[in-house]
């Protein structure tokens, strides 16, 4: 009884560090105007062309892929606040180089340093939570963490269209004011947290992870759920549009995701934290690839919205456990670095979605799209069942490494 009672506390109570975190990244993704209206601010403002705005876009995505590495390298070597506070610094200072730049070539190399350094918190991020929290602790905290992004995100796409109305420029200087006040709050009320074994132990990340088949399986699944995910932003307008609805239409319904997220998420963190965190991935999973395998029987705003809340549910699910394993996975001193390869995972996975979705709709049309989704989605449910009991294995290891950290430090 005593055990239990000191679990459910663990999870109930979490230290002020994290909610400082939570503050900080809340803030970041409020101000996080830019991204989302770069491509109207480059071929309305700077008159580009559609394919050279596509340029700057990809160099941003190029940049995010680079980050995730870096910036968990940066983690392990040079400590988890001073990376997450000079992502939030850079950031600002790309920002502004990019508002203010006017020839191609410096609007593109500030495009990617906007990606490298906006991404760059992220694996330090997360390492810090696994550093702060145990085991049993870390499935409520990566929910919340992704619940306060959603959160920023669906306040700022709203506000961020009234105010280009009044200028793109002021974009860049508010986003850019929200990175360094983030990075304020990281600096007053984030302490250092990596281990004191991680400035001992000096592994090559490639070796190890090589050798981790948990890890290869948990990034393969990962890559190509990302890609399935991602046709919410690049085949399910298309389909809408084929199907005669409107761009306005397709903002409704992708906007019952946000709305959905924030939400819901609050209510099913402390429930989803009670399963077997394996099980609720193939699970949720599952959901996913059948939620947009709904989009078959999908031809107005209802049928679509109806799609957008079944897969947001298991992407809800999924989004809970999915950094607390690749945690669980990681060993105490590569820890910021396995985090960064579940970013590559992701940044993969949303650049091959695109590619191959738009090949597949436009080769077979939408009906074989989302039936191949729903495929998809009920394969990675097995594989991942598969998978199940070695991630379970190296979940019980990592409690046990978590208690001996904790026993060596009170003796």
């Amino acid at each position: 009884m005593l055990d239990t009672m000191t679990s459910t506390r663990a999870v109930s109570t979490l230290p002020r560090a994290f909610w400082a975190l939570w503050a900080g990244q809340l803030i970041n993704r409020l101000g996080g105007f830019v991204q989302p209206f770069l491509v109207l601010y480059l071929t309305q403002e700077q008159r580009l062309s559609a394919s050279t705005a596509g340029a700057v876009v990809a160099a941003v995505g190029a940049g995010t892929i680079a980050a995730q590495l870096l910036g968990g390298w940066l983690a392990d070597r040079v400590g988890r606040r001073r990376t997450m506070l000079a992502g939030f610094l850079g950031t600002a200072v790309a920002l502004v180089t990019l508002g203010a730049a006017s020839s191609f070539t410096l609007i593109w190399v500030s495009a990617l340093a906007v990606g490298v350094t906006s991404e760059l918190f992220r694996p330090a991020a997360s390492a810090t939570v696994a550093d702060l929290l145990g085991p049993e602790a870390r499935v409520r905290a990566y929910g919340l963490l992704f619940w306060a992004v959603n959160l920023g995100f669906s306040i700022s796409a709203v506000s961020a269209g009234v105010l280009a109305s009044r200028g793109f420029g002021l974009l860049f200087w508010i986003n850019a004011s929200t990175c360094v006040i983030a990075a304020l709050v990281i600096w007053r009320a984030v302490p250092e947290t990596r281990p004191a074994a991680v400035e001992v132990n000096r592994r090559s990340v490639l070796r190890v992870a090589g050798a981790d088949r948990p890890l290869l399986g948990i990034v393969a699944i990962t890559t190509v759920y990302a890609a399935i995910y991602f046709q919410a932003y690049s085949t399910l307008p298309l389909a809408m549009a084929a199907d005669g609805l409107s761009p306005s239409t397709y903002g409704l319904v992708i906007g019952a995701n946000g709305l959905v997220i924030v939400v819901a998420q609050p209510l099913l963190i402390r429930v989803l934290g009670r399963y077997d965190r394996s099980t609720l991935l193939a699970v949720s999973m599952l959901v996913v690839g059948l939620g947009f395998g709904a989009g078959v029987f999908a031809h107005g705003i209802v049928g679509y919205t109806g799609s957008v809340v079944v897969w947001t549910l298991g992407e809800i699910g999924l989004s809970t456990v999915l950094s607390a394993i690749f945690a669980d996975l990681a060993p105490l001193d590569l820890r910021g670095r396995y985090m960064g390869i579940a970013g590559v995972a992701w940044a993969m996975g949303s650049t091959v979605g695109p590619l191959a979705g738009t090949a597949v709709f436009e080769a077979a049309g939408s009906t074989v799209l989302w039936v191949g989704c729903a495929v998809i989605g009920v394969l990675l449910c097995l594989a991942q069942l598969a998978l199940a009991p070695a991630l379970r294995a190296r979940a019980a290891a990592a409690d046990q490494e978590a208690e001996s950290s904790r026993l060596a430090e009170l003796s």
